[in-house]
């Protein structure tokens, strides 16, 4: 009888591991967020009492984006703290820009400040040299602003820091333990 019975199991149990196997479809891979590509346009010389473009050309995967964040930050070299930050505008075919006039001869340096609708942040930076500067009156730019160039250039400016927090706090609690 239990001969029987482990047959009646056993039979269908086999015929359908013998089935024909439906292959799962392989899942997609998960996106991952590009960094935003990001060609300053402005020129690297301009003359002074002009109102000339600050212009940015944004492409992401091959895409010219409409609708990425643009701010420009420009400052006049040993003066980042003077500078000034100025909203791009769409133009047209992922290029934005905003407009402004150097007063007098100098370095300037600007920052085109980019967020793509991922998050993503690139800050490209470019020099510009307006008028005709005297050379050794202009000041030192600040080195120590520069060194940390790629926190700058890609920043995941997300809000997904609760895990970073948690890690920090348990190594400040482990320290004032030992």
């Amino acid at each position: 009888m239990k001969k029987w019975l482990l047959a009646l199991v056993a039979v269908p149990a086999l015929l359908v591991g013998c089935g024909d196997k439906k292959e799962t479809a392989a899942l997609p891979e998960p996106e991952v967020a590009q960094i935003p590509e990001v060609e300053i346009l402005t020129p690297k010389e301009v003359a002074i009492n002009e109102t000339i473009d600050l212009a940015a050309q944004v492409v992401e995967g091959g895409k010219k984006v409409d609708d990425a964040v643009v701010q420009f930050e420009v400052w006049e070299s040993g003066k980042r703290d003077e500078g000034q930050m100025m909203d791009g505008k769409l133009e047209k075919d992922g290029v934005y820009k905003a407009t402004t006039t150097f007063k007098h001869d100098g370095i300037y340096y600007m920052y085109a400040h980019t967020t793509s609708a991922s998050g993503i942040h690139n800050m490209p930076k470019q020099q510009i040299t307006a008028g005709s500067p005297d050379m050794s009156k202009v000041l030192p730019e600040d080195e120590k602003a520069n060194n940390n160039s790629m926190d700058h250039n890609m920043m995941d400016h997300s809000n997904n820091n609760s895990e970073d927090t948690e890690h920090s706090d348990q190594e400040k609690s482990e320290k004032n333990h030992h």
